[in-house]
């Protein structure tokens, strides 16, 4: 039996407008972030505003998503912990890490949230691709993993494994926010302080501490080229106003 090729693509309509592509520098306070996504969020469900994707860094923080439990969280007083209105878990923000925040309205696309993710996955494993690190998704874990063959393995005899990538977002009226992170150079250990979107017995790995010396700037290029091709065309966009 002929295997049917899965459709990771979600393109906008026809005569869409290219989603705009913001880059800010320096480190963002996640309150910021949060109050810009708000915004564009409405703007963008209204008509009044084209897509966006926003590239940020944080500072170091937690945040805590809708399926949050509190004993996951195990260093409350290590860095800042921000409630937010994403799906999944805890998860660690900081200096290293690209964080893409993703405004996309699907209703021009397909009203599909777990093609959306999906999608999201795509955009990362290309990502990862284009850096030569096999990306691979899991059914029963969300986000982007990569094996770890130099390690011993997990208790039940299946390889070692690290997350990479992780993915969080929220809709409003079909449109989306938050988004991805792709650690490319944080800090490991300050992961330590929770247990990064409830999934123990794993741990987290970046590009860098998989030996490659790639730059943001890197990732970067990378990344756009990759939701280009899952997601359409793009366009530079000043910086936050």
């Amino acid at each position: 039996m002929e295997r049917r090729e899965i459709n990771f693509l979600m393109h906008a309509d026809p005569g869409s407008p290219p989603v705009r592509w913001r880059l800010s520098e320096g480190l963002v306070p996640y309150p910021q972030a949060l109050s810009v996504m708000e915004r564009e969020v409405d703007l963008i469900a209204r008509g009044e505003a084209d897509e966006l994707v926003w590239l940020v860094e944080h500072p170091p923080l937690y945040t805590a998503g809708t399926s949050a439990v509190r004993q996951d969280l195990l260093a409350p007083d290590r860095f800042p912990v921000y409630e937010t209105g994403r799906g999944g878990e805890y998860t660690y923000h900081g200096p290293g890490q690209r964080v893409a925040y993703l405004m996309l309205d699907l209703k021009r696309r397909r009203r599909d949230v777990r093609a959306f993710v999906a999608a999201i996955e795509e955009t990362i494993i290309k990502t990862l691709d284009s850096i030569n690190v096999r990306g691979e998704r899991r059914e029963d874990r969300v986000g982007v993993w990569v094996r770890r063959p130099e390690r011993p393995p997990l208790p039940d005899g299946t390889p070692a494994e690290d997350k990479i990538a992780a993915i969080g977002i929220r809709l409003r009226h079909w449109v989306s926010f938050h988004g991805l992170s792709i650690n490319v150079e944080p800090e490991l250990e300050h992961f330590g302080g929770i247990v990064p979107c409830g999934i123990a017995g794993y741990g987290v790995t970046s590009l860098v501490d998989l030996g490659l010396p790639v730059t943001m700037e890197d990732v970067d290029i990378c990344l756009r080229k990759a939701f280009e091709e899952v997601f359409g065309e793009t366009v530079i966009a000043s910086e936050t106003a």
